[in-house]
């Protein structure tokens, strides 16, 4: 009985990916650090506070909101994400009403956080794969390549508000104190920014007052 035999060859096979692999954007301290508020130590990522806000009313109250003893730490993420922003923050935010207004204020609410911007945002990141397949004669060979193509897909920056507390209060004082906090913000392959605020509403029987205090902007 005649055999017959087929020799198969595979001649070349190759993974690669078309695009370089993206640049790192680890959080890197500002290389000018920040110092704590006048005659504070302050903890670890002090960051001198805001001019606190301030409004005059026309029923005769005046309004302040303010920050102290701040702090914005940035931190490695939990998830270890090159894109990931995260910081250990803390501060005291404080509003009151002082004055002898005309009408009966009736407390209000003081909403404390923090908005981290980020400079360019990671869409998605597409990886196809792709082959070829060749047949020679006489003798059967198989020539196949496979390969990776990679599209990135990037945003213009946004603006991201974490709201940490909303507090409803009577009476004329309200404070709030952060401390030991972590905030992040995801899918950032850009420069960071990152900054504490706090918004107080006090209220009458027929007026409401809002006013917001922004701390120092951080860059990382």
């Amino acid at each position: 009985m005649a055999r017959s035999s087929a020799a198969l060859t595979i001649a070349c096979v190759s993974i690669a990916v078309a695009t370089g692999p993206l640049a790192r954007a680890e959080p890197v301290p500002d290389p000018v650090q920040p110092v704590a508020n006048a005659g504070q130590s302050g903890p670890p990522g002090a960051v001198p506070s805001g001019p606190p806000g301030i409004v005059d009313t026309p029923d005769g109250w005046h309004i302040e909101v303010s920050g102290r003893d701040e702090s914005q730490l940035p931190v490695t993420p939990l998830t270890t994400a090159v894109s990931t922003r995260e910081y250990l923050v803390g501060g005291t935010f404080a509003g009151k009403v002082t004055g002898s207004g005309a009408t009966k204020v009736d407390g209000g609410t003081l909403v404390a956080g923090y908005q981290i911007g980020c400079g360019v945002l990671l869409e998605k990141v597409q990886i196809s794969p792709r082959a070829g397949l060749g047949l020679g004669f006489p003798v059967p060979v198989f020539d196949v390549e496979v390969g990776l193509d990679g599209v990135v897909d990037l945003l213009p920056g946004e603006i991201s508000v974490v709201d940490v507390t909303d507090m409803e209060f009577d009476g004329v004082d309200a404070r709030v104190t952060i401390t030991g906090l972590r905030v992040n913000f995801d899918r950032c392959v850009g420069q960071s920014f990152i900054r504490s605020y706090a918004t107080l509403s006090v209220s009458t029987k027929d007026t409401e007052d809002v006013i917001t205090y922004l701390g120092v902007t951080k860059i990382v």
